[in-house]
């Protein structure tokens, strides 16, 4: 049966094991955690989501996990840092550490700091196949010179930085990768409670593939993940349990 380009709707811990092995070149999603979402009463069963996307997975793919704590009873639940642990249990590894930053905070507290972001741990099935770091980062000392020439040694001596071996003038670039700190405004699907903003996905989706890979979501939500595939010439297979969101989803991209 071809998966491709659809929404399935279904519960991903089936639907998981029914996609070929090792067919999947990307996974970006945001899964549902603790309270802090009304997921219709479906409960989420992260240990065994995380089996199935590693079944799936090519060696050399991604998986692009958006998720964040609630805080309940005066603490926050550590729940973010317990799935990126499964992860490295069953053998991912940690990538990247990444920061999705928000701008404002609706329901800010009296005791605390205001909370602003949600982490996006990349794991990767071995070394990543594919990456394509963003370099949109305004340099501001572009067109000048390296200030250091020097690389400092544990023994504390210094040695000729790699550059200054090719001969070649160390000048800044007018453009940087990226900091693995990205800001997004928030943004409204009428029909869903949470989606991510579709920048997000388009930035991680140009990241970790190439043209006509193969992109998952298996909580895919309002398809957010699907369509920024689409619009960037990849293919696409999005789960989602709740048929009330599949419908969202269908419509999003059929109005792309």
């Amino acid at each position: 049966m071809n998966f491709e380009n659809q929404i399935i709707c279904g519960d991903a811990r089936e639907i998981l094991f029914q996609l070929p092995l090792c067919s999947v070149d990307l996974v970006v999603t945001s899964p549902p955690y603790d309270n802090l979402r009304d997921y219709k009463g479906y409960s989420f069963d992260f240990e065994n989501i995380i089996k199935g996307l590693k079944n799936v997975l090519k060696t050399g793919g991604v998986i692009v996990w958006i998720v964040g704590d609630a805080t309940i009873k005066g603490s926050e639940t550590g729940t973010s840092f317990r799935q990126a642990l499964y992860f490295m249990e069953l053998g991912f590894n940690l990538h990247d550490t990444m920061i999705y930053q928000k701008f404002g905070c609706p329901f800010p507290e009296t005791n605390r700091y205001y909370p602003q972001f949600e982490y996006m741990f990349i794991f990767s099935k071995g070394k990543p196949k594919n990456v394509n770091l963003l370099k949109d980062r305004k340099n501001k000392r572009a067109g000048e010179r390296f200030d250091g020439s020097t690389d400092r040694q544990p023994d504390g001596t210094t040695k000729p930085m790699s550059f200054n071996k090719t001969g070649r003038e160390p000048i800044v670039k007018e453009y940087g990768v990226r900091w693995n700190i990205w800001q997004y405004q928030g943004q409204r699907v009428k029909g869903h409670p949470a989606p991510f903003p579709l920048q997000l996905a388009i930035d991680h989706i140009k990241s970790w593939s190439n043209e006509g890979d193969l992109i998952l979501d298996p909580m895919c939500g309002s398809g957010t993940t699907c369509l920024a595939a689409k619009q960037l010439n990849r293919r696409f297979i999005g789960i989602e349990i709740s048929k009330e969101y599949c419908m969202v989803a269908e419509k999003r991209l059929k109005d792309v």
